[in-house]
């Protein structure tokens, strides 16, 4: 079984499924995209969103379907708490951020808002701003009422939920988002980036990162 990611650099879908990749130790080709525009890369995926993950020459896109995939292939290790509650818990803190969160940073979508509506670039900054502190906030109160202080978001190692975070904790910095009012995710996403399942899936150490 060969397992092919097509992808970017900076992507955060992409990189949420790198991470995935390396938590559970599974061997895969990086190819990156030169353009989403491509005719070859709309064959691969029509919707032209990253990342598509190849798997003998079928394709499956969407991060969240191709992280389930990964737990179908590869059952262990599980990027889920074993207890049921947690389990939901994680998916509950993960799509906060795959559906309702990471949607807003596309570069489709803020460019609708200057583009099309014609809200200019401090306009979209503030536009990102607001919705981007109202979902940090909701998954700070989420980490806050955990019965135990884990030393990860729902557990002792990372998984799923840290995968999505650590990839939009980029994101905020990205965009100058005031990250002091979020001592959890931060202290969690802290905790990520010595590990090296994550320094191998950031932005900087893949291929296709721009060198000066």
């Amino acid at each position: 079984m060969k397992l092919r990611l097509h992808t970017r650099y900076q992507n955060s879908a992409g990189q949420r499924v790198r991470i995935v990749l390396n938590l559970k130790g599974i061997a895969y080709e990086y190819v990156a995209i030169p353009s989403l525009s491509s005719d070859d890369y709309r064959r691969i995926n029509p919707q032209g969103l990253m990342p598509a993950l190849e798997i003998d020459r079928r394709f499956v896109a969407q991060s969240m379907a191709i992280v389930d995939l990964l737990g179908d292939l590869f059952p262990e290790p599980s990027v889920l708490p074993e207890d049921p509650m947690l389990r939901a818990e994680a998916r509950s803190f993960a799509n906060l951020i795959a559906a309702d969160l990471h949607p807003i940073n596309n570069n489709r979508v803020r460019r609708y808002l200057s583009d099309v509506i014609g809200a200019d670039e401090a306009q979209v900054r503030a536009w990102y701003h607001h919705w981007a502190a109202k979902a940090l906030a909701s998954l700070e109160a989420q980490l806050a009422r955990r019965e135990k202080p884990f030393p990860f978001c729902f557990g002792e190692r990372p998984g799923l939920a840290e995968a999505c975070l650590v990839p939009q904790m980029d994101n905020a910095r990205r965009f100058e988002c005031d990250l002091s009012p979020y001592p959890l995710l931060v202290a969690i996403d802290g905790a990520c980036r010595r590990l090296d399942a994550f320094a191998r899936a950031a932005p900087e150490a893949q291929p296709d990162y721009p060198r000066s």
